[in-house]
C-alpha cells in the first residue's frame, strides 16, 4: 500500500472509535477518509459521559490492555484540556475495591480506598481518571485528522463492498448490525440528564442493591448525570420518569444536585457485543477489510488502543 496515495483507507463510522482510528492511520502517512452517516456531534459518542473506565465490554483482558494504552494517550492530552477536552479528575468508583482495580493499580496515581466522608456506600475506590468532554474532544479529533491530511465526508453506506478504497475499516458501532450484517451487536440504552453545575468538582459512580446506576460527571459549565442500562431498547426518546429517577439517585449522592437547573436530556445506544470484533477480513473482491466495533460502553476508554491495533491489521500481509 503506497503511503503517498491519497485514497489508501476509508474508515466507515465517525464516532470516537472511527475518528481515533482514522487519526492513527493518517499520522502514519496513509491517505484516509472517514465516511460517516451523520456528523460526530450526533453519534452515540457525543452522548457519552466519557469517564475512562471499562464498562460493558468484552473480552476483559483485551479491553484492559486497550484501556491502558488509551490511558497513556489521554494523560498526554490532558496537558491541553481546553483543546483536547481531556482532563484528569478525581472521584469515587463506588462498589469497587482495590482488588477490582488491581489490573490498573500500577498505572493510576493516588488510587486508594474512599473514606466514609467521600463515599457513603459500603466500599468505594478513590481515583484520578481521564474525564473527556466529548463536545470538545470529537472536534479535536476531526481537526487532528485534517491536519494529518485526512478528510471527513458525510456519506451513508448500504454495503461495505461498495466502499471504494484498497482498505476499508469498519467502525460503525451499532450500525454493524445491519451493515455487516452482525445480529450479535445490540443496543444497551443509556439516558442522561445534563444540569447546571452547582460547584461539584469530583465525579462519582454508584450502583444500588437493585442494580440501578447513578453517576455524576463534572464537565466545563455543566454536570452530566446518569444513567440507565436497558438491554435491547432502541428508543432514543428521553423518558421523563427515568430523568426524574436519575436526578433523584444522583442527588442522593450529591444533595446540591436536587435544585440544579436541567439543561438537556440525552439518550445514547451503546453498541454491545459478546466480544469486540477487532480483526482483519476480506471483501468479496479480495480487498482488505478490518472490523473495529462492538465496544459497548467503553468506546472512549479503549479508543486509542483499538485504533492502533486496527491500524496494524491494515498493514499486515
Amino acid at each position: 500500500m503506497s503511503s503517498d496515495a491519497r485514497g489508501d483507507v476509508i474508515v466507515v463510522g465517525g464516532g470516537v472509535v472511527g475518528l481515533t482510528t482514522a487519526v492513527v492511520l493518517a499520522e502514519r502517512g496513509l491517505g484516509v477518509r472517514v465516511w460517516t452517516r451523520e456528523p460526530a456531534e450526533r453519534t452515540t459518542s457525543a452522548v457519552a459521559g466519557a469517564l475512562w473506565w471499562p464498562y460493558r465490554i468484552e473480552p476483559q483482558q483485551a479491553a484492559r490492555r486497550w484501556a491502558l494504552r488509551s490511558l497513556d494517550v489521554y494523560e498526554r492530552l490532558a496537558a491541553s484540556p481546553e483543546v483536547t477536552g481531556v482532563r484528569l479528575v478525581e472521584g469515587v468508583m463506588g462498589e469497587t475495591d482495590a482488588d477490582a482495580a488491581a489490573w490498573a493499580a500500577g498505572r493510576l496515581h493516588g488510587l486508594r480506598a474512599a473514606t466514609p466522608e467521600e463515599y457513603a456506600g459500603p466500599v468505594g475506590l478513590w481515583a484520578r481518571l481521564p474525564l473527556v468532554d466529548m463536545a470538545a474532544h470529537l472536534p479535536y479529533l476531526r481537526d487532528r485528522l485534517r491536519a494529518a491530511g485526512g478528510l471527513v465526508e458525510e456519506r451513508a453506506v448500504s454495503a461495505l463492498a461498495e466502499v471504494d478504497a484498497p482498505v476499508v475499516v469498519n467502525c460503525t458501532g451499532l450500525g454493524a448490525r445491519e451493515l455487516v450484517p452482525d445480529a450479535s451487536v445490540r443496543p444497551v440504552r443509556g439516558q442522561l440528564v445534563v444540569v447546571e453545575n452547582p460547584g461539584i468538582r469530583t465525579w462519582v459512580v454508584s450502583q444500588d442493591a437493585g442494580g440501578a446506576m447513578a453517576y455524576v460527571f463534572p464537565h466545563p459549565g455543566r454536570l452530566v448525570l446518569g444513567g440507565t442500562s436497558e438491554e435491547d431498547s432502541w428508543s432514543r426518546t428521553p423518558d421523563p420518569s427515568q430523568a426524574e429517577a436519575i436526578v433523584r439517585r444522583c442527588a442522593a449522592l450529591r444533595p446540591e444536585i436536587a435544585g440544579a437547573r436541567v439543561l438537556e436530556h440525552r439518550v445514547g445506544l451503546r453498541p454491545v457485543r459478546d466480544a469486540v470484533r477487532l480483526e482483519r477480513a476480506t471483501l468479496p473482491d479480495g480487498r482488505v477489510l478490518v472490523h473495529n466495533y462492538g465496544h459497548g460502553g467503553a468506546g472512549v476508554t479503549v479508543a486509542w488502543g483499538c485504533a492502533e491495533e486496527a491500524a496494524g491489521l491494515t498493514a499486515s500481509s
